[in-house]
């Protein structure tokens, strides 16, 4: 199935969904966040695994749009329950281990708007405390917990800490608008608790007819980095995707969305076949099918 990507009217408000899992201390942060730093009044939805921590009462205390349920349930699932709630046609995926930097939606807000019509895939771009060897991100230590943030050497740094925007967006924050996201389905269950969802997501966009996958340089935010998946049993998303789609993410991630690479004009283009193209096509089949 391809969609036809419509023309967009003026729009500034966004669903922004955030699950979590017993993570209240980053939670507050985010949302907190969220509300300081954001030029809009957004919708937010939080979807509360467990929350036993008291996540689920102060969720409550703080008249939040929520859903919920009794044990975590993973990403999959979790955020196709909470998109069900949104009322505004931009749909945001945020990790509740993020933080958002001043200025952060109006980045995004002003891409949308010199894109044009409803046919994107956008992410933010994140700043992490280590390096990791990933071109999209921008390094600098601001704490890896909520007792160690320094929130204040963040918010005087952070617009140093831009890049040129980027090909690739597949991770959080990702904005997509909300035709698109029920039109594929959201996250794909069997990718259940998340591991490599987010790369399965991109495939059904490129397969839809999406091509503008594109990292917002400028739209900041403070990641501490998985305070959740290190708690999990995680499926193996790289056999499923290769199962799924013939390929391994990695030649996806590296001939179709150019993840990394400095964006040039907004749409990408038909991998070029090149020799190595072909070549690594190739042996990704060959995995796909041993897999």
């Amino acid at each position: 199935m391809k969609l036809t990507a419509q023309p967009l009217s003026s729009l500034r408000l966004f669903s922004i969904v955030i699950p979590t899992w017993n993570n209240l201390a980053f939670l507050r942060l985010c949302i907190g966040s969220v509300r300081a730093h954001s030029a809009f009044e957004h919708q937010i939805i939080v979807h509360v695994n467990d929350g036993s921590d008291g996540t689920l009462d102060w969720v409550r205390s703080e008249g939040l749009a929520y859903t919920h349920s009794m044990e975590n349930t993973g990403i999959c699932l979790t955020v196709n329950q909470a998109v069900a709630l949104a009322q505004h046609e931009l749909i945001v995926y945020l990790n509740d281990d993020m933080y958002c930097c001043p200025q952060w939606d109006t980045r995004l807000l002003e891409k949308v708007q010199r894109i044009g019509h409803d046919g994107f895939m956008l992410s933010g771009t994140m700043i992490e405390p280590v390096e990791s060897g990933n071109r999209c991100v921008s390094v600098h230590d601001f704490g890896s917990d909520a007792q160690t943030f320094d929130e204040r050497q963040l918010l005087k740094l952070y617009p140093t800490l831009s890049k040129p925007d980027w090909y690739g967006a597949t991770w959080p924050p990702t904005l997509v608008h909300r035709r698109w996201w029920h039109a594929v389905g959201g996250f794909s269950s069997e990718f259940s608790p998340g591991m490599s969802s987010d790369n399965d997501f991109s495939m059904k966009m490129w397969s839809a007819g999406c091509r503008v996958f594109l990292g917002v340089g400028d739209s900041l935010v403070y990641h501490f980095r998985c305070k959740s998946t290190g708690r999990i049993v995680k499926n193996d998303g790289r056999k499923q995707f290769m199962r799924k789609w013939g390929m391994t993410s990695s030649l996806f991630d590296r001939f179709y969305l150019r993840r990394g690479q400095p964006a040039g004009q907004l749409r990408l283009t038909e991998p070029e076949e090149s020799v190595e193209f072909r070549r690594k096509r190739f042996f990704s089949k060959i995995k796909a099918w041993l897999a």
